[in-house]
């Protein structure tokens, strides 16, 4: 009996998110489907990142206890060899038995990509959000390092009840430019549902001149007379990183 650590890729684009739900249809369930049936036996897959449906992964990480005896090359090739080819397992690693993808993970690294030319390539537009307004890339990059710290992202997340704090400590906000694309990549301790891709949002109005430096601080601040960005679509936004 071994614990097994993997990393993940997804095109999150046909799937209901990571987490195993009643109506099937993710990542995780088709895990443990084919686990299950590798290891005869119930195998539970724990991962990193609840991504949302839509959402990406270029480095999700689950753990699950395995017992069949295989080497990490032949689970790997056995766990491709079952999967659809838009979900794919990029490395197997046994680890120590104390180790859990999600409660051993310090932080986590997310990134939303703008595209701003006029026409997405066929082979780009499940990845992007398109934007067809022009956006003063300088502001957005001026503004960004106002969400790193500690705040109360409550304003900036989805408005499901939260039942825990919703206080969470961002370490870096980067905008890269190139070509026609613009990255928003924005690593923390931790996320609530929808917060980067309103933290996205909220940075394209300050592109779009709607919203100032200002007006971001007194969101951080709780100030709900303050309108934050909307939360943008799930294609733009990829799990790229979980840092142990």
């Amino acid at each position: 009996m071994r614990n097994v650590k993997i990393i993940v890729e997804y095109d999150g684009t046909n799937y209901k998110g990571w987490q195993s739900q009643h109506k099937g249809g993710t990542i995780q369930a088709l895990l443990e489907d084919i686990l299950s049936e590798l290891d005869e036996r119930p195998v539970v897959v724990q991962g990193a990142g609840r991504t949302d449906a839509g959402v990406h992964a270029l480095g999700q990480v689950a753990n699950f206890i395995f017992h069949r005896e295989m080497t990490k090359h032949e689970l790997r090739r056995a766990l491709n060899g079952n999967l659809l080819p838009e979900i794919r397992v990029r490395e197997v690693s046994f680890v120590d038995p104390s180790f859990h993808a999600r409660f051993s993970a310090k932080a986590k690294t997310y990134r939303y990509v703008f595209y701003l030319g006029e026409v997405v390539s066929p082979f780009l537009h499940r990845f992007v959000y398109h934007c067809h307004y022009l956006l003063d890339t300088d502001r957005m990059r001026a503004v960004a390092p106002l969400f790193k710290g500690e705040h109360d992202f409550l304003l900036l997340s989805s408005k499901s009840r939260h039942r825990r704090s919703t206080i969470r400590h961002v370490t870096e906000v980067e905008l890269i430019e190139h070509n026609e694309l613009l990255e928003v990549c924005v690593t923390a301790n931790g996320f609530l549902r929808s917060m980067v891709r309103r933290i996205a949002g909220t940075l394209k109005e300050v592109g779009r001149g709607r919203l100032s430096a200002q007006d971001v601080e007194r969101l951080l601040q709780g100030d709900d007379s303050v309108k934050a960005g909307p939360s943008l679509p799930a294609r733009g936004l990829t799990l790229l990183r979980v840092h142990y």
